[in-house]
């Protein structure tokens, strides 16, 4: 809708299975004996709270309070997730789940749908836009406090199993019984491949997962037929992924036996990964945007498309993660994400920004971005002179925490606005516009796009009904800049009413780094 691992006790028993068949000496055997000693504390510890303390205590959930209090010591990327957790995580990151195919929400204790997933099992039942949702066989699914996990089972399945929906249509007032073959549902990880102008293309990577190649290279021979020579990669608020992939799309780009990330683990082993003959756009110009918030594998595309000299990175300076994890599970069903390795750009460039304060400051930075300038001035940025390095062609880049672009773009929205343009970017939006277009969808559906953009952004009566509705949920936002948050207004309406693609056009006519990418490329032909 519109809006995430190194199983210890096997470990441990693998590694006491590989000290008693070895010929230790009797001092190692005492610091093994002395270390599984601490270790055996816990148990025991949980043991006699299970056995002996007065209350009842669910023990699990001081097992994981634990696990996290040790993961605490660590990096802010050693991540525990529990095991109610992990399934969402891993659709996520696998790219599919096997479902119904629908966007909803909870729309006064009800399941109201937003949007059918194109050509997925309910568009295909007939299930719409709007449509209500009773039942899922015989489980009532309306005047419940039901939890998303708790909802989601009931429309998840195994592929091919069916499921009976009981759903009320509010555009003809019927209530309705529709069979629905429940099927593999993707979960886009590319939201939009589409010509920005003339011959330049543009590409939206939202995370890396095991789809996003795929989806990028589909995206990306598409765009070729249209006749695109440059190529813009939105990886803006991508908090990175998988980096096997990032590497495969730095391959589509990059030119045979140039160096795309190295990374270095705790032996100090250090891998390079080089791209290959096979790239599908290695003579077109490229263009990668970045923020605050492209963090991972968003930098190591970044910053293999700047050390090699391939493109020009454009935005502000990325979040600085170059930490590398693996996800091991623990057995239970939960895992670790544990840091098992740092990685370095072409030019040799760890972009790790120091961790020293783990806690809440780390992740958001924004607020201390502001403060110093850096989101309004490229000069306020701080580089390390001491970490200096070069790309291909001799040009000087920093390390020390994040991706510098080449070309800095501020931060649009001015003091007092920051939150009104993130709101804009998120679900309440959605959900306004929903409930706009329920009053008569049958009105809507029948206006072309220019009639519904005269009919949201010509009177104030949209942008009173939004003000209103922000405020009854407790929201206080700024509306000076009312023409940019009607156009929102009015791309979200398309978006619900014809297709993402358009809402994409929309929006990206006032981005203002695409407008740096097009001047770019106009000062070049002048």
């Amino acid at each position: 809708m519109s809006k995430i691992y190194f199983p210890i006790i096997i470990a441990m028993a693998v590694a006491i299975g590989l000290l008693l068949g070895s010929k230790l000496n009797s001092s190692n055997q005492n610091n093994f004996l002395s270390k599984s000693s601490k270790r055996n504390k816990l148990n025991k510890l949980i043991d006699f709270i299970e056995r002996e303390y007065v209350d009842e205590i669910n023990t699990d959930s001081i097992v994981d309070l634990t696990v996290n209090g040790i993961l605490e010591n660590l990096d802010p990327h050693s991540v525990y997730i529990s095991r109610n957790e992990l399934q969402a995580v891993t659709e996520s990151m696998k790219g599919d789940f096997v479902g119904i195919g629908v966007n909803f929400y909870m729309y006064k204790d009800t399941v109201a749908i937003i949007k059918t997933i194109k050509n997925g099992p309910s568009e295909k039942a007939g299930i719409k836009a709007g449509d209500r949702l009773l039942f899922a066989d015989n489980h009532q699914l309306f005047n419940k406090k039901l939890q998303n996990d708790s909802l989601f089972s009931r429309l998840k399945g195994e592929r091919g199993s069916t499921v009976v929906i009981t759903l009320y249509r509010k555009e003809t007032n019927q209530k309705l019984k529709i069979k629905v073959k429940r099927d593999v549902i993707p979960i886009k990880s590319v939201d939009v491949a589409l010509k920005v102008s003339g011959d330049v293309g543009y590409i939206k990577i939202n995370r890396f997962a095991e789809t996003t190649y795929d989806e990028f290279h589909e995206g990306l021979m598409a765009l070729k037929k249209q006749g695109i020579k440059k190529i813009i990669i939105d990886v803006r608020d991508n908090g990175g992924g998988y980096l096997e992939v990032a590497v495969q799309i730095a391959d589509e780009l990059l030119k045979d036996k140039e160096l795309v990330v190295k990374t270095i683990n705790k032996k100090g082993r250090e891998d390079k990964t080089f791209a290959t003959e096979k790239g599908y756009f290695e003579k077109g110009e490229v263009f990668v945007l970045i923020n605050e918030n492209s963090a991972s594998a968003s930098e190591i595309l970044a910053g293999a498309i700047q050390d090699n000299d391939r493109g020009i990175v454009v935005g502000r300076r990325s979040f600085g993660k170059g930490l590398v994890q693996r996800e091991m599970p623990l057995g239970d069903g939960s895992a670790v994400r544990l840091t098992v390795a740092r990685y370095y750009t072409p030019s040799g460039r760890s972009i790790q920004k120091p961790y020293d304060d783990k806690a809440e400051g780390y992740f958001n930075e924004f607020e201390k971005r502001f403060q110093s300038g850096e989101l309004y001035e490229a000069d306020s940025i701080k580089v390390a002179d001491s970490l200096k390095f070069k790309t291909k062609k001799g040009r000087i880049v920093y390390g020390g925490g994040g991706i510098t672009p080449d070309v800095f773009v501020p931060f649009q929205a001015k003091h007092g606005e920051e939150a009104t343009f993130m709101i804009m970017r998120s679900g309440i939006v959605s959900y306004f516009v929903f409930e706009q277009l329920d009053r008569d969808r049958k009105f809507f559906n029948s206006l072309t796009k220019e009639e519904l953009q005269k009919e949201v952004t010509d009177t104030d009566k949209y942008l009173n009904a939004f003000k209103k509705y922000v405020s009854d949920s407790g929201i206080l936002i700024n509306y000076s800049q009312k023409e940019k948050i009607l156009k929102y207004l009015y791309a979200e309406f398309v978006r619900q009413v014809f297709d993402e693609n358009s809402y994409y056009e929309i929006i990206l006519s006032e981005d203002a780094m695409i407008k740096k990418v097009l001047e770019i490329e106009s000062e070049k032909i002048e």
